[in-house]
């Protein structure tokens, strides 16, 4: 293994519904991308991957498709997520590497046996020499700096784009977890649902997103429930381009059933909890993780609800990754960490 590892850059990959990361050994996090591929319909070939991929969400004649090959944090278009990953992998490489790299791959802790298998095929694909997955609490947890390895309990609530994972750690592993597909996407489509029944506006998928970034929050707050934003869409009885404002605490109201059901999972996790435990999460509180976590007042509406104190992590996009590159450098440490890996040379 020594031998392959001086030759080979081994890698980190938060392979996420939304975005893809990537954490080279020695260098850091290299790269931070969409998950999109833009493909010729006919030839079936990438034309764009990543950013400029995601520019032509929604904006593609029908000859290109701009394709998220990852949904629910799990892959949806085998051969699209394939072609992603070769091009990242590439990318971070400058093109060229003597050996193939070892991978560890972070995945959302309610995968079946065929979506793992679906994750490792396409990273062995993309020209992995060994695949290691961990599951992307335990890596949250590790990038955000949580004592994973002591035996005392550390909470992880990790609000990705496809997925919500919500675990309780300790000795390196996770002493109980919940995994639900609902997170960032499905606030992103909540709004475009409100803007159709309230204001009979159809916005796309970016304009969604904007919207929840710019003046989404989780909880009423006077700083930013004053704030409007104009937003452009096409109406829906006129047919004809349109612009309405809005106000911050209807984006709220338009995201508060999905929200409602991160909240939920997370109370399901306390009930469980053994007591030793969950006397340790009082004292050391709960720590958010993911693109979720930036989401304005959402510390506040958890601690709300749980009646704990809540912590966002310095860098919430890139936990996992940064957790899979500790893994990476530590890996005889952490060996426990790992879900499961899979040999190669």
């Amino acid at each position: 293994m020594g031998f392959f590892s001086r030759f080979s850059r081994d890698m980190g990959i938060d392979l996420g519904t939304a975005n893809t990361l990537v954490y080279v050994s020695g260098r850091g996090v290299v790269l931070q991308e969409p998950s999109v591929v833009a493909i010729d319909v006919s030839t079936r070939q990438p034309l764009a991957v990543g950013e400029g991929a995601k520019r032509m969400l929604g904006r593609t004649p029908g000859t290109v498709a701009a394709i998220r090959p990852l949904r629910d944090g799990v892959i949806a278009d085998f051969e699209t997520a394939e072609m992603m990953l070769k091009h990242f992998m590439r990318q971070v490489h400058g093109g060229k590497t003597l050996v193939s790299p070892r991978v560890v791959i972070g995945i959302p802790s309610g995968v079946t046996g065929v979506e793992r298998r679906a994750i490792e095929d396409a990273a062995r694909g993309a020209g992995a020499r060994e695949v290691y997955l961990i599951y992307e609490p335990v890596a949250a947890a590790l990038g955000a700096g949580l004592p994973v390895e002591e035996p005392t309990g550390n909470m992880i609530v990790d609000i990705g784009g496809g997925t919500t994972e919500v675990a309780v750690l300790s000795l390196q592993g996770s002493v109980l977890s919940e995994s639900v597909r609902v997170a960032g996407d499905e606030l992103t489509d909540s709004i475009t649902q409100y803007m159709k029944k309230v204001h009979n506006l159809v916005i796309g998928e970016r304009t969604a997103e904007e919207i929840k970034i710019r003046i989404g929050s989780a909880y009423p707050n006077d700083d930013y429930d004053a704030v409007t934003m104009d937003v452009r869409g096409l109406h829906m009885l006129s047919g004809l381009p349109r612009t309405v404002v809005i106000k911050a605490p209807e984006v709220r109201e338009s995201m508060s059933e999905p929200l409602s059901v991160i909240v939920e999972a997370l109370k399901r996790t306390l009930e469980r909890m053994p007591p030793e435990l969950a006397a340790d999460i009082v004292d050391r509180g709960i720590m958010l993780a993911g693109g979720g976590a930036l989401l304005k007042g959402i510390d506040t509406l958890i601690s709300h609800e749980t009646g704990i104190v809540v912590h966002i992590a310095a860098d919430p996009l890139s936990c996992v990754v940064l957790g899979t590159g500790k893994a990476l450098d530590n890996f005889k440490q952490l060996d426990r960490v790992f879900s499961s890996h899979a040999g190669g040379l």
